[in-house]
């Protein structure tokens, strides 16, 4: 691994300056930073800790606000994430395992754009927003326009600083995934369904980001592309296995 230097801020602004050095990044909880750091993929010269910004509280007020920095334990064993948003309760549960759990956080899964990350369809499907702060100011975006492509996203040298959620409501919502090997293993298709006036389907890993489909009749124009987790037909035909199976399970999960 590079040497680099290890930046602690205690502000957003303090953070967001430090962050203007050509090529610091950001670290939240490191799980996949790290990684691609010891592979000599990345070599930052700092590394931006977010620990220190007051970024990993859970609210409620009939929405569901949370930190960038709340870790993914902690959004699984929350009472009111449980009563309220059930289906990210049951995602997380078979997210990784608990060592990482513990320690990756919302805002880390959502930035670090890989399109075998759970959370980014889930809450795409969801309807959740992310609120963004840069040098340019504050802006609030929809979490699927955070994705250009394969590791990619559209953030504009900004943090992610908070997840919002609409209530759920009486909607049925369910997220499932096929894994080629462990049940918490990356997964080769992931789908999210969240049922209601306004149905949202989200399909990823299949796909270079979480892609908003309308149903079973859309797969066909997917663009799906073979993986280590399996071939592009073999995906495509996962994906609808899988869709079929998710709308059954959200129509038993009406909330």
């Amino acid at each position: 691994m590079s040497p680099f230097e290890l930046a602690a801020p205690s502000s957003i602004a303090e953070a967001i300056a430090l962050l203007e050095e050509e090529g610091a990044r950001p670290l939240s909880g490191g799980t996949a930073l790290m990684l691609m750091m010891k592979a000599g993929v990345l070599r930052p010269p700092r590394l931006v800790s977010l620990r220190n910004l007051g970024l990993g509280k859970i609210e409620t007020g009939g929405s569901l606000r949370i930190g960038a920095m709340t870790t993914l334990s902690a959004l699984e064993r929350s009472p009111e994430v449980r009563n309220g948003w059930p289906v990210i309760v049951r995602t997380l549960r078979r997210l990784s395992n608990v060592r990482v759990r513990n320690v990756a956080t919302v805002g880390g899964a959502l930035a670090h754009a890989d399109p075998h990350m759970d959370l980014p369809p889930l809450l795409s499907a969801l309807g959740a927003r992310v609120k963004l702060v840069g040098k340019g100011g504050e802006r609030t975006i929809p979490v699927e326009a955070l994705y250009a492509g394969y590791l990619e996203t559209t953030l504009r040298n900004e943090l992610i600083t908070h997840v919002e959620i609409p209530p759920l409501g009486k909607r049925g919502a369910a997220y499932l995934k096929c894994t080629t090997r462990s049940a918490d293993d990356w997964p080769a298709v992931g789908v999210a369904v969240v049922l209601g006036d306004d149905t949202r389907i989200f399909v990823s890993a299949a796909t270079d980001r979480p892609t908003r489909i309308a149903g079973e009749a859309a797969i066909a124009g997917l663009k799906i592309e073979g993986d280590l987790h399996g071939s592009a037909e073999y995906k495509k035909h996962l994906v609808r296995v899988y869709l079929r199976r998710a709308i059954d399970e959200a129509r038993n999960a009406v909330h």
